[in-house]
């Protein structure tokens, strides 16, 4: 085997739920599902997005569900989040008992801790409930980098021209 993919399979190693047959579907909040690879280009500045139109948590106080799509858009540092771990980790929100507000900065919070990312940003656009919809935005820029920045510019700029919501 040659040193390139000797490299590449250490990699993979890390990754358990990619092509795993027996995947177990939390149903409370874990967040030690999600599993990283390396950024294999950690000196562009680039956009990974994903857009998750199956969220699903419960109204903290009427335990009612609640139903939404889920935009997070990053720029990489050195690790990037493995999709197969958001859906999973996404998923285990279902019986958690959260507003939407938190719900948005815990999933941002918690990709921050796993990957230390330039800049990432989570909006969530739920489904009305009670003729009301809710679509909380939040951003986080590296402290002290142009991102840091660029977090404080979206943020102020944020939903000025919405654009046409499909999923409601």
């Amino acid at each position: 085997m040659n040193h390139e993919s000797n490299e590449k399979d250490k990699q993979l190693a890390n990754l358990t739920l990619l092509g795993n047959q027996n995947t177990k579907y939390h149903d409370r909040y874990n967040p030690e599902v999600l599993e990283t690879f390396m950024n294999k280009h950690p000196y562009r500045d680039y956009w990974v997005k994903f857009n998750c139109p199956e969220f699903t948590s419960l109204c903290p106080i009427t335990g009612q569900p609640d139903f939404a799509t889920i935009y997070i858009s990053y720029i990489p540092g050195e690790k990037m989040v493995e999709s197969k771990s958001l859906k999973l980790y996404l998923f285990s929100f279902r019986n958690q008992g959260d507003f939407h507000e938190d719900c948005m900065n815990i999933i941002m919070n918690d990709l921050i801790k796993l990957m230390d990312p330039q800049y990432i940003e989570v909006w969530g656009k739920f489904t009305p409930r009670g003729g009301i919809s809710i679509d909380p935005y939040c951003n986080y820029g590296k402290p002290d980098t142009k991102y840091e920045e660029m977090a404080s510019f979206r943020l102020m700029n944020h939903d000025m021209y919405p654009e046409k919501v499909d999923n409601r």
